[in-house]
Parts: C-alpha cells; structure tokens; sequence
C-alpha cells in the first residue's frame, strides 16, 4: 500500500507502507512489570462550547477506549496530563471522568491524578490554600473509591518557600490518604510553571527533598513517577528509594532500558507513551514475563524513535500527537482535541508520526490510516 506524502518543501513523495502488525498479547494478573497507560480523552466535536471554554467530552469513546487499555491487561492512569488536565480538562472535568471509569471498570487496574488545578489561575494563594486544594481532591477521589496519584502542583511552586514547605505539606496530604499512592514528580519540560518543584535549584537538592519526603511517609507511599526524561536521574532515585517502593518510569524517551532494568532494580511504568503504544506494551511485558528480555527490547526499542518524536520540544503538545494515532487507528471518528489543541503541531510532525506508528506496526488498519491520512493532507491544501 502507498501513499503520496509531502516533505518539509512541500514535495509529494510516495511512501510504501511497511505492512508490519504489532503481535497481540494480553497482561496476566501478575505481569513482570506494573504497566500504567496514560490515558487520552476524545473531545466531542458537536459540541457548541468553544475550545477555549469548559471542556466538551465524548463519554462514549473516551471510555471505550479505556475498555481497549484494560482488555489489554493495562492499568490506567485517569485524570493525567495525557487527558489534557490543565490543558484543557478542569478539576470538575476530571472528578467525572475519574467516576466514569470508575464505574466503567471496577476491577482495572486505575489510579487518579490528584492536584490543586481547581485553584484559580494567575493569583496567589497561600501554603494553606494549597493544603486544602489537595485535601478536596483526596477526599472527592476516595469517596469514590479511587486511588491516588499526587501531581504535582503549580500553586505549590509559588506559594512554597523551600524545601521544608513541601516536605511539611507532603506529609500532610498523605496521612488523609487511606490507600499508599504514587508520587509524581513531572519536569518543567512537561509544564514550564513546574520550574524549581521541590524548592530546589539543582536535581540533586530535589533528590534529597523527595528522598525525605518518602522516607517519612513509606507507609502511604506505593511508589513514584518521576519525569524527567533523563535515564540517569531515574536511575540514581531508584537505587535510592527504600524496599518496597516503586520506581514508576515516565521517561517517554528511554523506557525500553528502564523498564528492563539491570542488575540493581528496574522501573515499572507509567507513560503517556503507552497510550498510543499500548499493544505493543503488553506484547514487550508479556515478553519479559516469559524470560525474554531480548524480545522484549526487539519490539519496544523500534518504538522509542516514534516517542521522541512524538513528545519532542515543547514537551506538553505530545497529547496531539497521541490524539492524531487513536484518530488514524480508529478509535474516534476525528482529530478534534480539547482547547484545539490539534492545531499544536505542524503538518510534518504528523506526516512523521504517519511514517514512524507505520515502520513499528502500530497503525492497525492500514487502509483506514491511509484514508484518515489523506483527508488531514486535504485539510493542509494537499
């Protein structure tokens, strides 16, 4: 199969697709490692809300596609920034996706960004202010069942004046959660208004805030996702962290090593990336599972090419690139996005995204992607 593809000038050149197909395979109960997908919501596209207003949902196949993660024996990490939140998706938003899928699959694997985003943008709010923002989301969240991924908050940043603030903050939200949760530590690259997180100037003054933080809470505390893009950093933290707590990888560009692991630990997962790429997550575990490390890295390696594209500068438009994949694969009928976001990308990262999904045998339908490709060139004056 072919299709005619334009290049950074504009000139059509013929691609021939690669006809390759992602085996499928299913997670067991006790996979080798702890797989979260990050996942995405589908905008719906009729709604009469402009995109810059309250967030217009798809309820039908923003769950539907949380059906296809779980049937893949994938955890779901709700409410993330892989579903816009803050880009688009407000707390009162999120609260109701978290229930949704929450009634959807009572028995999945999920757990639930947790933050202050329901603060208001723009002003000043006190460290009490943002104690009691979390609290609202921990109670709202176990209310209804849910457990917990403590985000990181941008009230935080600016109402806390150094390290021992969050250390003092930390520890009270955590003694209000009745289930261990998992930390999330997200670099700026992610969300530039998460500069100097931890009250920290350095990676290694932050280390040891996180660290303490840890070490006095180990009991409420199942592991944590740092996001960093930086394997090293990832690295030096899980070495550090104390038995029995998770590293959970949210390195979008080096998964494949860290997930693996070496001789000292390995990384569990909890990725964006595995929205789009989640066939071939449970295909690389169930690998690893059977003691195939080399199989293992055969079919996840190929991707991270398709990652680095896909999570590229600037870092917090990858949610486009992941939309655009579920449209060319067919699990929503557009390439709408919440706050307009498609338009976040330019055409040649999508004709890329189109070669790259193809050359890992991540498009499950050729001829529908070929289709829905040819119709965003048209769009483009192709």
């Amino acid at each position: 199969m072919k299709i005619a593809l334009p290049d950074t000038q504009g000139r059509l050149v013929e691609y021939t697709l690669s006809g390759k197909m992602v085996p499928e395979a299913v997670l067991g109960p006790d996979p080798a490692r702890i797989v979260y997908s990050a996942a995405h919501v589908v905008a719906d596209p009729f709604a009469a809300a402009d995109p810059s207003g309250r967030a217009a949902v798809d309820w039908d196949r923003t769950l539907a596609f949380r059906r296809h993660l779980a049937g893949l024996g994938l955890g779901i990490a709700e409410a993330m920034d892989t579903a816009q939140r803050g880009m688009g998706l407000d707390w009162s938003g999120a609260l109701e996706l978290i229930r949704r899928t929450r009634a959807e699959l009572p028995d999945a694997l999920i757990a639930n960004g947790c933050g202050t985003d329901h603060l208001a943008a723009g002003q000043a709010h006190s460290l009490e202010d943002v104690r009691r923002a979390y609290l609202t989301q921990v109670e709202a969240i176990q209310a209804l069942g849910g457990r917990i991924i403590l985000m990181a908050s941008r009230a935080l940043v600016s109402a806390a004046r150094g390290p021992g603030d969050y250390i003092r903050l930390y520890a009270d939200v955590l003694a209000a959660c009745d289930q261990p949760v998992i930390l999330h530590w997200l670099g700026e690259m992610f969300d530039p208004a998460l500069a100097g997180y931890w009250g920290a100037e350095t990676f290694d003054q932050a280390l040891e805030t996180v660290l303490q933080i840890i070490t006095e809470n180990v009991t409420k505390v199942d592991g944590i996702k740092i996001s960093l893009l930086d394997k090293d950093k990832e690295i030096v933290l899980r070495r550090r962290l104390p038995a029995g707590v998770k590293m959970y990888t949210g390195d979008d560009f080096n998964y494949p090593e860290l997930i693996e692991g070496d001789a000292q630990g390995h990384s569990h997962a909890l990725l964006g990336i595995f929205d789009p790429l989640a066939p071939a997550a449970a295909y690389a575990v169930a690998q690893l599972g059977q003691g195939d490390r080399a199989g293992f890295r055969a079919t996840l390696d190929p991707t991270v090419p398709l990652a680095r594209l896909i999570f590229r500068a600037p870092t917090q438009y990858y949610k486009t690139g992941v939309v655009f994949l579920a449209w060319l694969n067919g699990f929503q009928d557009h390439f709408i996005m919440l706050n307009g976001a498609q338009a976040m990308r330019p055409l040649p990262y999508f004709t890329e995204v189109f070669r790259s999904a193809d050359a890992c045998g991540l498009l499950r339908d050729p001829d529908m992607a070929v289709t829905r490709m040819k119709r965003l060139l048209a769009l483009y004056g192709v």
